[in-house]
């Protein structure tokens, strides 16, 4: 008996080494990022000496703020993030109510066209897109990066699933009670969904933060640029050397709300997981 508990206390070790080493390979190249751009100019920057610093200084973030509007990107980055997200949960949750609790004709057939548009990628729509948006007049507006995306064939899948597993008898209940269709959406099965809610809302924010490509397709002025996109136009030169401090600041700066965001989404879906347990 201790034999066997000594086996599986020793693997359990070699286990967590073993996944100590794969978190640090993943986190050094952050490390590093993050050094550097507090690193003054001549310092190096390649290999393990990159993570000493001699002179620290802020002058790289000073210097960033020079080339790149960051106060107004950073507002547009959070704009999109924010309603992008609030937009995506509401309608796909919407579309996943209403293909998990109701019957109307053609319904499987529609949910398989839903599903089987998630084998198409979505830049294969890029130009059709861009012209819908041109007569729409959203070249340049914020609003390109939210309305194109308010509900995707992932999120509605993923959501349907989930409110599949709400019983039928609650939703019977509170039409009983002379509850209305969108107050039984609203009041009985997003509270239940909370779990769900809040996963498909981290990874949403966090793709809609990181997204490079919607947003250089549809906006072409630095004023409307998000923060990842301005800072992937940072200059690759100043006068005979790349100012890798400075576009390594620019890079610190977009991935660290990334990093805070997650860590939040993480403590909100903890507790929605604890809400739907009870209120399941």
């Amino acid at each position: 008996m201790s034999r066997n508990r000594n086996r599986i206390q020793g693997h359990g070790l070699i286990v967590n080494i073993f996944m100590l080493l794969v978190v640090a390979v993943c986190l050094f190249p952050v490390l590093w990022m993050c050094f550097i751009s507090v690193k003054s100019v001549g310092e190096k920057i390649s290999g393990f000496s990159a993570l000493t610093i001699e002179h620290p200084t802020m002058a790289n973030f000073g210097r960033l703020f020079e080339l790149i509007p960051v106060w107004t990107n950073l507002f547009n980055s959070g704009f999109t993030t924010i309603f992008g997200t609030i937009t995506t949960l509401f309608f796909c949750a919407l579309a996943g109510f209403a293909f998990a609790k109701y019957r109307f004709p053609g319904r499987a057939k529609l949910f398989a066209f839903v599903v089987a548009t998630m084998a198409i990628s979505a830049e294969a729509g890029a130009i059709p897109l861009c012209v819908i948006m041109r007569k729409m007049n959203l070249i340049n507006s914020l609003w390109s990066l939210v309305i194109p995306r308010v509900a995707t064939a992932v999120g509605i899948f993923y959501l349907t699933q989930y409110i599949k597993d709400v019983p039928d008898e609650l939703v019977e209940a509170a039409r009983v009670d002379g509850c209305r269709e969108f107050g039984i959406f609203w009041r009985v099965v997003c509270p239940v969904i909370k779990p769900a809610l809040a996963s498909w809302a981290s990874l949403t924010m966090i793709a809609r933060w990181n997204d490079y490509f919607w947003p250089l397709l549809f906006l072409n002025k630095n004023s409307k640029y998000t923060l990842m996109v301005s800072v992937s136009m940072l200059p690759v030169s100043d006068g005979l050397a790349t100012p890798w401090q400075v576009i390594l600041a620019g890079c610190t700066l977009v991935i660290l709300p990334a990093i805070i965001l997650y860590l939040l989404m993480q403590l909100m879906q903890k507790a929605g997981s604890f809400a739907g347990a009870v209120k399941g």
